[in-house]
């Protein structure tokens, strides 16, 4: 078993505690957290070993778990990867690019792997649908939240719309032409509700809504395609796939019949709802990231997965700036 430690003991690193604690294929050491009251909580409620400081925590581990706000990210990552760690580091990869461009690089000549939590690559209603998405041409995806002042340090776009770019990249392989977006603050320092437009080369658009301001919570993406429709529900984990079909021999009473004119074919409509396996996903990328250290391999969402999702938010925020008429906004050629 590989040897894990976690850093940071926040709301989403106990979660990661406590499914590290019960894994197969990791063996939890301890955390470490800079917060004196959080570690005393974190240690009485899980039972786990507290370090007295990261480079402690870093003596006694293989892999370390980096779950801290984005802001020390880089830091944290880059003293793991000098150390020749095995690094897990959630979304966004870090708070600014340059610094991204650097843990890519110190990656790569230290050779440890690093993944990125991207955790919906793992959703198991998207883990249902990507086998058909089949080169999409238009993409919509709504991810809505209440407000919540966890995570509204960093613009919409880094906090809940960096999901969908990751989907959207993984699944939509060509260069992007041209990003267009706009976005309001209203109750933080930085825009709470956000969307953006994402044009590729292969004629694919993508046109993306992210709000942390919402009545309810929404996470629904929908894929059209040459004679198929994908909707994909994210939080209900439910996935609807419409396809369309030429028909052969007689008409399927179960099916929608469509008509396209003399000298067409007629063709069928058929629905699919595939099987959605209950799996967690946080404890998926885990054990994913563990098979990649293991069988050294290529992690599923690698640093340069991470590093291309933070490009292209980064981009949707300066367009915002350009579209607010802000100082110092620059142009984009994208």
């Amino acid at each position: 078993m590989l040897k894990i430690g976690v850093l940071g003991a926040g709301h989403l690193g106990k979660i990661h505690l406590k499914l590290l604690k019960e894994s197969k294929k990791f063996e939890l050491v301890g955390f470490y957290d800079s917060d004196p009251e959080t570690t005393r909580n974190t240690v009485a409620e899980l039972g786990v070993k507290a370090f007295s400081s990261y480079d402690d925590l870093m003596a006694h581990v293989e892999v370390v778990d980096i779950v801290t706000p984005t802001l020390y990210h880089y830091e944290c990552a880059s003293k793991a990867i000098r150390r020749s760690k095995h690094v897990f580091i959630e979304k966004p990869l870090t708070h600014t690019l340059e610094e991204a461009k650097s843990l890519v690089a110190l990656s790569r000549e230290a050779d440890v792997k690093v993944q990125v939590g991207h955790v919906e690559r793992y959703n198991p209603a998207f883990v249902a649908a990507r086998p058909y998405c089949d080169q999409p041409m238009f993409i919509e995806s709504h991810r809505l939240a209440q407000f919540n002042p966890r995570g509204t340090d960093v613009s919409v776009v880094l906090d809940l719309m960096i999901h969908d770019i990751d989907i959207i990249l993984s699944i939509v392989r060509s260069p992007i032409k041209r990003i267009s977006a706009s976005g309001v603050a209203i109750v933080s320092e930085t825009p709470d509700i956000a969307n953006a437009r994402i044009e590729f080369d292969n004629g694919c658009v993508a046109n993306l809504t992210a709000s942390r301001i919402s009545m309810k919570n929404m996470r629904k993406s929908r894929f059209f395609q040459r004679d198929a429709y994908i909707s994909v529900d994210f939080l209900e984990k439910q996935v609807n796939v419409t396809r369309l079909k030429s028909l052969e021999g007689a008409e399927d009473p179960f099916a929608v019949t469509i008509d396209l004119g003399p000298g067409k074919a007629k063709k069928q409509l058929y629905f699919e709802h595939p099987d959605i396996s209950p799996l967690n996903a946080i404890q998926c990328e885990l054990d994913d990231f563990a098979d990649a250290i293991i069988e050294d391999k290529v992690p599923s969402v690698h640093i340069e997965d991470g590093y291309k999702a933070l490009e292209v938010a980064f981009k949707i925020i300066e367009k915002m700036n350009q579209t607010a008429g802000l100082p110092g906004a620059k142009t984009i050629n994208s």
